[in-house]
């Protein structure tokens, strides 16, 4: 696995052709995607690895660290079965599970881990499932793999069945950090860990590799024919089927054909290649067992040169049609099968060739292959348009595409399948018996829990269109008893004149309507499933979880100043209260207070627009951060893949900033010690700048704050008005009741008190760019009699007058100074006359006093002139000074 926080894949294909894809679609038109609903079935996975569908719709779930959960589809609830012993170390851990095709009889599940303790092996094991447990001392060890635990990295594992054969992918376990910007084979006595010619180009090695098995009832398993090598073993391990892979991730094999797909995860070098360095990811077809090329060849069979570790000389490159393994550190066959080339390649830059995968960091996957006729009863099949259609996805690029191919089997294009889709990082994806699409996404950080991590279920509708749920909460937290307001208001349903009915399944309880309102009497995690029902009777759900508990601490900023606007030569007093229920007494160690200045530019207005108790306190650099694949690997403070922005900040001081851009922008290795840094080459040094500013302020050490006092507001200057004054107070409560410990925040923001007039939140003029033309000045025109524009809350106390800069075009009027809405109370008023003013150096000012107010309103400037003739204009305004 190369990152995190990746992609929904969707699978889909069908055909009518036996034992050859079916591709000539029944249908040229794709299908209205209001006609997939999409479904959360469960959330707060621990890293999700792999899923095993049952017949009953129970989804069996692997977690990579050694949990093994089970949705109950009925009670809509999420158990725990098993937990595993394993080593969760690198990238191992509990990575795959598959149910036996005969698993209505046996209730077998085959599960793939590295074994817990100080043996390097990884087992792939058959346990029975009994009823809601897995029954651990059932356990039969199938296969029991070797494997390396001194470096990182790629374990694969996935595991699937087709006709009756299991198949199991295996990385390459090899030294991926030391391979100085070339392929890992370093033949040097004492680095055969570091040499993939000792693992996916050796014959005699399970790893790098698709394997091919039949299990047998007593535990056992037989070779089945047609594998690489021989069944006796003569030329290399009889289980292979492929090899030749660096991190085959995600396997599928067609239902017709047995035509094998995977993603290979690709490497991160410095060696020229046909489009950028030879660092592609692949999404490979195996139409009969072979070897597909790494480490020596990559793509379109690239080839590698001869890398001397030792001399750091580049040697010849090898022939495809004829590979040899002569690495000191192989045990199998010297001369290897012809080298196999991927199907679909790209690297980090943008590609020629399929323009549509981006560019960036990836993380290659294929999903399963779908024939409509293989769900002829299938309730939620995909539709005909899908026919003959391999679908793939892109773990870090968040893309799926459908991929169609001709009678042969060859690509001849790809097109996005439901780029609407927003679920975090896909990691499994597979159809059910009824035809719909079941995802599990590990959510955005590399080796978290992730909170966005869950199980989905997606369900295609032909005619009646199943209605989307959706589920809005009062309190997602509390203390027992918690009484919750639970509304489906917002569920909806696209076809026209159906009426939606609701029921929920709050624990054990069912209860019906549009609103409900449960209590919780007894602390616990409690989920919550709501069921929309239309009149045709489609369905659609969507979950919840109330945690009951621990109560959200309180968090207050109180002050008699004004709270909305600062003045120069001003100051702030303040009080931060914090109470919480749980808490007999408020711990200084988990309170932070803070103040800044923060320079927002000309961003201003849409950092603090709307009220300030809902402000994302974002710099652009966070922004940039946030919106890229950067948090898939580096957290805010925990270990992911990477290492965290604050020991990033820790490290560099302020003059790397052009240093660290260009790293962001063109990758790198070796600073940190074990992975590569993905390049970015689509970003700009501006962008790759202003994110590097934004982790190196993470370091910044900002003085401890008294949680009450007087603070200076001096940091403004005249060239440099457009910030923000920013008082933020947060505290995180101990947990409660078997509860996490919960955070709350508060902030204070102060603006400059010259609003411009272009930046209102609601209005009914038009708006004037700056240009040359007009002096570089922005100002609101169009202004009629009965328009206005409106400024949201907004903190009045002290506010004696208001200044207006208006330009004298038109026929004159009044501008209405009305609170909290355009019929509100009058407060001030201001006359400007009618005239033809010039718009460069016209503008005049004029002050007008208003009515004291105490606290936050909404101010509306509502503009009058009765007598002037409709669309007629009246004047217009640049901005407005609030002035004590």
């Amino acid at each position: 696995m190369k990152t995190a926080t990746i992609i929904l894949g969707l699978a889909a294909l069908a055909s009518t052709l036996s034992f050859r894809p079916y591709h000539h679609s029944e249908s040229d038109t794709p299908p209205d995607s209001s006609r997939f609903t999409v479904m959360p079935l469960v959330q707060g996975l621990d890293e999700p690895m792999g899923m095993a569908l049952l017949p009953n719709r129970n989804v069996v779930i692997a977690e990579r660290k050694g949990g093994v959960r089970l949705y109950d589809a009925q009670e809509k609830q999420l158990k725990t079965i098993a937990n595993l012993n394993v080593f969760s170390g690198i990238e191992d851990g509990l990575l795959g599970v598959a149910a036996d095709p005969d698993f209505e009889r046996n209730h077998w599940l085959y599960l793939y881990y590295g074994v817990g303790g100080e043996k390097w092996i990884s087992h792939l094991s058959r346990f029975e499932l009994k009823g809601d447990q897995l029954d651990l001392a059932s356990k039969k060890v199938l296969l029991e793999i070797p494997t390396q635990r001194k470096y990182c990295c790629h374990s694969a594992g996935y595991v699937t069945f087709s006709k009756g054969l299991l198949y199991l992918s295996t990385g390459d376990n090899t030294n991926a950090e030391e391979i100085e910007g070339h392929n890992p084979t370093d033949e040097r006595p004492g680095r055969e860990l570091s040499d993939d010619q000792a693992s996916t180009a050796n014959s005699n090695d399970l790893r790098g590799k698709i394997l091919r098995i039949k299990p047998e009832a007593d535990g056992t398993y037989t070779i089945p024919e047609g594998n690489l090598f021989p069944k006796d073993g003569s030329k290399g391990r009889p289980e292979i089927y492929v090899m030749g892979c660096r991190n085959p991730f995600r396997v599928s094999v067609d239902p017709k054909n047995s035509f094998v797909y995977w993603g290979d995860v690709g490497p991160d070098t410095q060696v020229p290649a046909q489009e950028g360095t030879m660092s592609y990811d692949e999404i490979n077809q195996a139409r009969k067992p072979g070897f597909f090329g790494y480490p020596y060849f990559l793509g379109n069979n690239e080839a590698f040169p001869k890398y001397d570790f030792a001399t750091k000389k580049e040697g010849p490159k090898q022939d495809p049609a004829h590979p040899m393994n002569l690495s000191p550190n192989n045990t199998g066959v010297k001369e290897l099968p012809p080298a196999q080339p991927a199907m679909i390649w790209y690297g980090k830059g943008p590609s020629k060739r399929w323009p549509l995968v981006g560019k960036g960091g990836a993380s290659a996957m294929a999903g399963p292959v779908y024939y409509r006729d293989e769900y002829p009863q299938g309730s939620y099949r995909l539709p005909a348009y899908y026919n003959g259609k391999l679908f793939i996805y892109d773990w870090i690029r968040r893309w799926i595409m459908a991929v169609t191919l001709d009678e042969q089997g060859n690509y001849v294009k790809m097109e996005p399948f439901l780029p609407q889709l927003n679920v975090v990082a896909p990691m499994d994806m597979q159809l059910a018996a009824d035809g719909a699409i079941y995802l599990l996404a590990y959510g955005t950080n590399w080796f978290a829990n992730n909170a966005d991590a869950g199980l989905y279920r997606i369900e295609y509708a032909e005619g009646n269109r199943n209605p989307v749920a959706d589920i809005q909460v009062d309190h997602r937290y509390g203390a027992a008893p918690l009484k919750v307001h639970l509304s489906a208001a917002r569920s909806k349903d696209y076809d026209p004149g159906d009426q939606l009915t609701f029921e929920w399944q709050v624990g054990k309880q069912t209860l019906k309507g549009t609103e409900v309102s449960p209590t919780f009497e007894k602390p616990g995690v409690y989920p919550v499933t709501l069921t929309a029902i239309d009149s045709q009777g489609g369905k659609g759900t969507a979950a919840v979880t109330i945690k009951v508990g621990n109560t959200p601490p309180k968090v207050e900023i109180l002050s008699t100043n004004n709270r909305s606007f600062y003045w120069d030569h001003s100051r702030l007093n303040y009080q931060v209260r914090i109470t919480d229920r749980e808490d007999q007494k408020i711990d200084p160690a988990q309170t932070k207070l803070s103040f800044t200045y923060l320079d927002y530019g000309k961003d201003l207005a849409s950092v603090l627009s709307g009220n300030t108790h809902s402000i994302t306190l974002q710099m652009k650099g966070e922004k940039l951060f946030l919106a890229s694949d950067c948090k898939s690997c580096h957290a805010l403070a925990t270990a992911s893949i990477g290492p965290n922005l604050q020991a990033i900040a820790g490290k560099y001081k302020d003059d790397a900033v052009d240093r660290l851009a260009q790293k962001v922008i063109k990758g790198g290795s070796g600073v940190w010690g074990k992975y590569a840094m993905s390049p970015h080459p689509d970003l700009s040094v501006a962008d790759a700048q202003e994110m590097v500013r934004y982790i190196l302020s993470l370091n910044q050490k900002t003085k401890a704050l008294p949680l009450s006092g007087t603070l200076s507001l001096n940091q403004h200057s005249a060239k440099n008005p457009d910030g923000a004054y920013v008082l933020l107070a947060r505290y995180t409560d101990r947990g409660a009741h078997g509860i996490e410990p919960l955070t709350s925040r508060e902030h204070l923001v102060l603006r400059n008190p010259l609003l411009q007039l272009e930046d209102n939140d609601r209005g009914t003029v038009g708006v004037v760019i700056a240009t040359a033309n007009n002096g570089y000045q922005s100002y609101i025109r169009k202004i009629y009699d009965q328009t206005y524009v409106a400024f949201h809350h907004l903190d009045l106390v002290g506010i004696r007058q208001i200044k207006f800069r208006f330009l004298s075009y038109g026929e004159g009027g009044q501008v209405e100074i009305r609170q909290d809405g355009v019929s509100g109370p009058v407060i001030g008023k201001v006359t400007i006359p009618a005239g033809k003013a010039n718009v460069v150096n016209g503008w005049k000012e004029v002050r007008t006093p208003i009515q004291p107010a105490k606290g936050f309103h909404d101010l509306y400037l509502v503009f009058r002139n009765p007598e002037a003739a409709p669309k007629q204009e009246l004047f217009y305004l640049d901005w407005m000074s609030m002035e004590r």
